[in-house]
């Protein structure tokens, strides 16, 4: 009985000293050195991609007429100078044979002419005609000439006329659209009518919409890789080739437009108005002091940060630069080698 009781003594003890060691205990205090690194920050935007100038085209026709036969549909591709559609050509057919004929009496009229005129020449040396009539086979030689002139020119035209009835790609690329069938009638009188469009698809870039705050750090040539929904884990490289200096404004929020010139593709085929989540690499700050995003806290506005001092956590007020994705430039507040605590707030709760 006696050492049942003193059983129970000690158990009850050992329980009572265990419960106050685990209530009492201090938890470890983790620290990371504030040290000098290079720093680089990013900026997020959405980008859509674009056809660049020149790469989207809308071929049309100069001329009038009844759509005889198209040759491409949708998404066929097509190199320049490919034969895209053919107009009726009946009526400019004949208005140029016209002209052709009349330009065979022009030169008919010039080769007879001449032959007076030489013959004339020949006669007056001798006198046996008169100098007037001489100067009228002169000026009705020249006014033969200028005909044929203008004939020529006339002859020149029906036939860029006639040719205008073939439709041929102006550039390389994919059938984006086509706006016309055969059969239909198409009318030139005051704009080109839009046969069919055709986009380069190698010929792209993006346009960023950087928010008013941030397009004050992006600059030409810096290097951005963005990435689009259609291929996911593929990351797309680039740079920033120009920003332009009017601001657009969509749901009351000022962007401005950055393009991005396209590097590497990766193989894949990007298409205009994709999509395109956009990382900015901003100038980085070399050889700066720094510390983790995760130390920094915030009260009352104010930047703080834990430091170990006599081996107890101390408060300091700090001055923050750059933000990187991990690291942070402390501009004030710190100095190289400081320790400052990373489970602040876990110290915080035990006091």
């Amino acid at each position: 009985m006696k050492n049942l009781l003193k059983y129970l003594v000690f158990f009850s003890l050992t329980a009572f000293l265990g419960g106050c060691n685990g209530d009492n205990k201090t938890p470890d205090i983790e620290t990371v050195t504030v040290k000098r690194n290079n720093i680089s920050s990013s900026l997020l935007a959405t980008g859509i991609i674009k056809s660049k100038i020149g790469a989207e085209v809308r071929v049309g026709s100069r001329v009038s007429g009844i759509v005889k036969r198209l040759y491409v549909k949708n998404g066929d591709e097509v190199h320049q100078g490919d034969l895209l559609a053919i107009l009726d050509d009946s009526e400019l057919s004949a208005r140029n044979r016209i002209e052709m004929a009349d330009l065979e009496n022009c030169q008919t009229v010039v080769k007879y002419a001449k032959i007076e005129l030489e013959r004339a020449k020949s006669l007056i040396e001798k006198d046996f005609t008169s100098k007037q009539t001489y100067d009228d086979l002169v000026k009705s030689y020249e006014i033969a000439l200028a005909r044929l002139a203008s004939q020529t020119a006339a002859v020149d035209y029906s036939s860029v006329q006639l040719g205008f009835t073939k439709i041929y790609a102006p550039i390389s690329g994919v059938i984006g659209s086509v706006s016309t069938q055969e059969g239909e009638t198409v009318s030139a009188a005051f704009t080109s009518p839009t046969f069919v469009t055709i986009i380069d698809l190698a010929r792209i870039e993006v346009w960023t919409y950087v928010d008013e705050t941030d397009i004050g750090k992006v600059e030409q040539d810096q290097k951005v890789s963005f990435t689009v929904d259609t291929y996911t884990g593929s990351v797309f490289e680039g740079r920033i080739s120009a920003i332009y200096p009017k601001a657009e404004i969509r749901d009351n929020v000022v962007n401005y437009i950055a393009i991005v010139e396209i590097s590497d593709k990766k193989g894949k085929i990007l298409r205009p108005e994709m999509t395109a989540s956009v990382t900015i690499q901003t100038n980085p700050a070399n050889m700066v002091l720094c510390i983790p995003n995760n130390v920094i806290r915030r009260e009352n506005s104010e930047i703080i940060v834990y430091v170990l001092k006599d081996g107890k956590p101390e408060m300091k007020k700090i001055k923050t630069g750059l933000k990187g994705t991990q690291q942070t430039e402390v501009i004030e507040g710190l100095q190289e080698n400081d320790k400052v605590v990373v489970n602040s707030e876990v110290f915080l709760k035990n006091q």
